[in-house]
C-alpha cells in the first residue's frame, strides 16, 4: 500500500463505521469493532515498519450532511493520507420514516460539497468511496422495493462522484447479494442495514481488494 512512515488513514461514515468505538485514547476500543479495525489489524501487522496510523471518526446516526457539519474538525484538521468514506443509509432512512430531517434528499448535493473542499485542502489525500448497500430483512423488509429503488439512485451517484473525485470505488452491494445466495441476508446484514461480523469482514475484504491495487496503481 505505501511505505511512507505515519501513514494516516482516516475512516469515516455512521454506524456502521463507528463500531461502538471508544471516545478515548484507549487502544484496546478506540477503532471500534467494525471493518475499520478488520483493516487496520491487517494492515498494521503487514506495513508494521512503516508505522501506519488509524482514525475510526464514524459516528452513529450521520448523514452526509453532518459528515460535512464536522469535517474540518473530524477530517481536514487531521490530514490523512487517505480518507475512507462510507455514508448514505441514514440519508435515505430519514426519508423512508418520513421523519423531518429528510424532508429533502441532500446526499449528493453535501457529498459534492465535501468532496470539493477535500480536493481543494487537500489535494494529495487518496479518497475511497464506498458504496452504500442493503439487504432484503429487517428494516428494509416492509417497503423493500423502495429501499432498493432509492438505494439504486445513490449507488450510482457515490460511483459517478469517485469517477469525478478521482476516488477510488469499493463495490459492497453486489458482493453482499452475492454472499445472501450463501446463507440468508440477516446472517450477513442483521436489520438489513448494519452488519453483522461476517459482514464486516466482506467490507473489509472488498476494501483492502479496491484500496491496495489503487494505491499501487498511484504510486507508478
Amino acid at each position: 500500500m505505501t511505505t511512507k512512515q505515519g501513514f494516516t488513514v482516516l475512516f469515516q461514515g455512521d454506524s456502521i463505521t463507528d463500531g461502538g468505538r471508544g471516545r478515548s485514547e484507549d487502544l484496546n476500543h478506540i477503532l471500534g469493532h467494525s471493518y475499520p479495525y478488520l483493516i487496520a489489524a491487517r494492515l498494521g501487522e503487514r506495513l508494521a515498519a512503516s508505522r501506519p496510523h488509524f482514525i475510526n471518526r464514524g459516528i452513529s446516526g450521520n448523514r452526509v450532511s453532518d459528515l460535512y457539519a464536522r469535517w474540518n474538525e473530524d477530517a481536514i484538521a487531521l490530514k490523512p493520507d487517505l480518507i475512507s468514506i462510507l455514508i448514505g443509509v441514514n440519508d435515505l432512512w430519514r426519508i423512508m420514516s418520513n421523519e423531518p430531517s429528510g424532508a429533502t434528499d441532500r446526499f449528493e448535493r453535501a457529498y459534492r460539497h465535501l468532496l470539493e473542499e477535500t480536493r481543494e485542502v487537500l489535494p494529495d489525500a487518496v479518497l475511497v468511496l464506498l458504496e452504500p448497500f442493503i439487504l432484503k430483512t429487517g428494516a428494509t423488509l416492509e417497503k423493500w422495493d423502495e429501499w432498493n429503488r432509492r438505494m439504486a439512485v445513490y449507488r450510482q451517484t457515490v460511483k459517478a462522484l469517485a469517477e469525478q473525485y478521482g476516488a477510488l470505488f469499493v463495490p459492497l452491494q453486489e458482493p453482499f447479494d452475492r454472499a445472501a445466495e450463501k446463507a440468508d441476508p440477516a446472517y450477513w446484514i442483521w436489520d438489513g442495514v448494519h452488519p453483522t461480523a461476517a459482514g464486516h469482514h466482506l467490507i473489509a475484504e472488498q476494501w483492502l481488494s479496491v484500496v491496495q491495487k489503487g494505491c499501487a496503481a498511484l504510486a507508478k
